[in-house]
């Protein structure tokens, strides 16, 4: 990064810089010098039935600690299954049984990194016919359960609203709000396919003006919150990803009146 631009700090996909001794990881490593960093994991599939892959967990301890990691973050989904990995963060059932072995699983591995983690909210695009608990409610079980934090991504609530019916400010209405950590902001596309439309968490396109609109309705109620816009395929020009990032930090400028316990913050990207 030639240029160091004024964010307070960065968040990164955990497994991309697993390789100790990859350039990769050691720009990270240089980052870490300038910049807060947080770890986004995508790989641990606490949503999986196997108990979670002490190499990966290892592998993210290694990397946490060596870049001094101030929050580590995790999605309600699972990847792997019976030796088989898939390439996707895969939709839970919202089921007592699933929320039963996905409590299990943060809890092994906030209990390896000594510390609690955030979970993500996904964007989806099937669900179960045998779900019994609406997303919201599951969210917050595990909260209660675990003691983790949560990182509310108001795209994808928006997006998942979309695709499944649900109102996207009635699901922020409901959920703990005092165990959110890190609101995510993202662009979406939408496809046409024969059964009809639906809409796609792609992070290659500016934040919707829904989106943002629930964004001031978060700030609204709750305060500022710690912000990062998402946007990894299809990058536009540094400018336009700071000029995101800046047009959170002023909502969250507009509605630092409301009383809140959370860090004001600026956004990241």
């Amino acid at each position: 990064m030639c240029q160091r631009p004024p964010l307070r700090w960065i968040e990164v996909h955990s497994e991309n810089y697993f390789a100790i001794n990859s350039p990769a990881r050691m720009t990270l490593r240089t980052l870490a010098q300038q910049y807060k960093i947080s770890c986004h994991g995508v790989g641990l599939s606490l949503g999986s039935v196997e108990r979670v892959n002490l190499a990966h967990l290892n592998a993210l301890i290694s990397l946490i600690n060596e870049i001094d990691a101030f929050k580590v973050s995790e999605h309600l989904s699972w990847s792997h299954s019976g030796g088989h990995h898939f390439n996707d963060l895969l939709p839970l059932p919202y089921t007592e049984e699933a929320l039963d072995i996905f409590c299990r699983n943060v809890l092994e591995v906030q209990d390896a990194l000594k510390r609690p983690i955030a979970i993500e909210n996904p964007s989806s695009y099937l669900s179960y016919s045998h779900s019994t608990i609406p997303e919201w409610e599951f969210l917050n079980a595990v909260t209660e359960r675990t003691d983790c934090e949560l990182l509310l991504d108001l795209n994808n609530i928006y997006v998942s609203g979309f695709n499944h019916g649900f109102d996207a400010q009635r699901y922020i209405d409901a959920v703990h709000s005092h165990k959110v950590c890190e609101i995510h902001l993202a662009g979406f596309s939408k496809k046409q396919l024969a059964q009809g439309e639906i809409w796609i968490d792609t992070h290659s396109q500016p934040v919707c003006e829904e989106v943002w609109q629930l964004y001031q309705m978060w700030l609204t109620h709750h305060g500022p919150t710690d912000t990062m816009i998402e946007w990894d395929t299809e990058l536009p020009e540094l400018e336009v990803l700071l000029g995101e990032a800046q047009k959170a930090s002023n909502f969250a400028g507009m509605t630092c009146a409301v009383p809140s316990t959370k860090e004001a913050s600026d956004a990241s990207c």
